[in-house]
């Protein structure tokens, strides 16, 4: 009797093909992952392109200050500070991410990596803030329980990660640094949720601006000062 060949057919071929490229795309990035120098050269690109960020957050700061010097520390003054300093944090901390790694006790390798994290949600819960000041009062209706919600939610926000740190400094689990990263997780999808509410009602105000320019212009004037 003759051997039984299988025949292949072009889908098989293509599934082949397909796991053939993936497994080889997975090995690359094996190799990646081990090798220091990657590793570097990402740690350095990610700090040219934080400390962008951080420059131009500065640079803007500093008209804004030249323009209105009167006005003191602004809304606006106040979020280009955060982002400069989030990013200039995020860019020395990418900078001399191999010295921060030998830090001793590791829970200061935390407070390094996790502190800029923690002002970052401060910094989009303060454009959050601005906004829903300026849609509150485009509509006449009153925003005095804003700004100490947004201090209540930063207070809580601050208190939970410091007890979590102080916890890890006390006995370094790997639980809890899971835990940690998962608040910090959770309260980045509390900022993002609050950015898309109200960044899409201001959208759509600036869509029907025609209706109400005055009124938006002079609520934007009187939210202007922090």
């Amino acid at each position: 009797m003759g051997r039984a060949e299988m025949v292949v057919g072009p889908s098989e071929k293509a599934v082949a093909v397909v796991a053939y490229h993936v497994n080889d795309t997975i090995n690359w990035w094996d190799d990646v992952n081990r090798s220091l120098d990657w590793q570097n050269r990402i740690f350095h690109v990610l700090a040219v392109l934080y400390g962008v960020v951080a420059v131009v957050a500065l640079v803007q700061l500093i008209r804004i200050q030249m323009r209105v010097p009167e006005y003191g520390w602004t809304t606006q003054k106040v979020f280009h500070f955060l982002n400069f300093f989030v990013n200039g944090v995020r860019s020395l901390v990418f900078t001399f991410r191999r010295d921060v790694q030998k830090l001793q006790p590791e829970i200061v390798q935390h407070i390094m990596l996790d502190m800029p994290s923690l002002t970052f949600f401060t910094t989009y819960a303060l454009l959050v803030l601005f906004w829903a000041e300026i849609y509150y009062q485009a509509r006449a209706v009153s925003t005095d329980g804003l700004r100490p919600s947004f201090f209540t939610i930063n207070g809580v926000v601050y208190a939970i990660q410091i007890i979590l740190w102080l916890i890890m400094w006390w006995k370094p689990i790997r639980v809890l640094v899971i835990l940690s990263k998962m608040f910090f997780a959770g309260v980045s999808l509390f900022a993002a949720l609050g950015f898309l509410l109200y960044g899409g009602r201001m959208g759509i105000n600036q869509a029907h601006k025609h209706k109400s320019s005055t009124c938006f212009y002079h609520s934007y004037k009187g939210c202007f000062i922090f």
